[in-house]
């Protein structure tokens, strides 16, 4: 995609992946328009970063989403760039009874949530001269994290979606782009400075080099060998990935 001279709405801007995000593409000069639940937090983000805008967004609720686009169409109508990337990474083990309530969570939000606001805006960025669908997946749609079933299946049906989406808007101005991080030193699981974890500032610098070109998939280097699953032998890497984590466990906060 274009870096610059562009308005873009961002899901999921005031912390991680998203607010790095966000702040590198505005000091590039694009309009910014950030969102999520938690006003102060909005206010925050804005607050160092002036120009940048917000609008409160609770990306589970069908209505906020259709509020949010209305906004956008009114306030910001050049808006040429969504960006799917509020989610959210709750632990579960699906060798026993998975949570219910829990796992309708993470699929409205990691699911539900892009698709429902991508299709609240898809006319408008159809009309706009040239336009990008951004979705922030997880290396996790490949090579999916044992301890983590419900997120990384909602990542890999993201995934799904954006491959067709990407052919359904083949002969539009609509490009559809699909960020798969790594493991980034954020909030998301627990900000640990575990050497495993990739520094945010170098997961952003390494991620805006790649959206700089037409790439379907941004990915950086450190994950592309995950990426590569190999196919019908997929089930020995995904063991062998699972059994490395479980023998070097995550650390979690308390």
């Amino acid at each position: 995609m274009k870096l610059t001279g562009n308005t873009i709405f961002i899901t999921g801007g005031t912390s991680g992946i998203g607010r790095g995000l966000a702040e590198a593409l505005h000091k590039r000069g694009n309009k910014v328009i950030i969102s999520g639940r938690r006003r102060a937090l909005l206010d925050d983000v804005t607050a160092a970063n002036p120009g940048m805008a917000a609008i409160p967004l609770d990306i589970t609720d069908p209505a906020s989403i259709d509020a949010a686009a209305r906004i956008l169409r009114r306030d910001f109508p050049k808006t040429n760039v969504l960006f799917n990337n509020a989610g959210i990474m709750p632990f579960d083990d699906a060798a026993s009874a998975i949570d219910d309530a829990a796992a309708q969570s993470v699929i409205t939000t990691n699911l539900l949530g892009p698709i429902r606001m991508t299709s609240a805006l898809i006319e408008h960025l159809k009309a706009q001269p040239a336009a990008t669908i951004l979705y922030t997946s997880s290396v996790l749609a490949f090579v999916p994290l044992a301890s983590n079933a419900v997120y990384s299946a909602t990542k890999a049906a993201l995934h799904s979606y954006a491959l067709s989406q990407r052919f359904q808007l083949r002969n539009t101005g609509v490009r559809v782009q699909e960020i798969a991080p790594p493991w980034v030193d954020t909030d998301l699981i627990y900000k640990s400075g575990d050497p495993r974890a990739m520094p945010l500032d170098a997961f952003i610098a390494e991620t805006m080099a790649a959206l700089a070109s037409d790439a379907p998939e941004v990915i950086v280097e450190g994950v592309k060998a995950l990426r590569d699953n190999p196919g019908a032998n997929e089930h020995a890497l995904v063991h062998g990935f699972n059994q490395s984590v479980v023998d070097n466990p995550i650390p979690l906060g308390h």
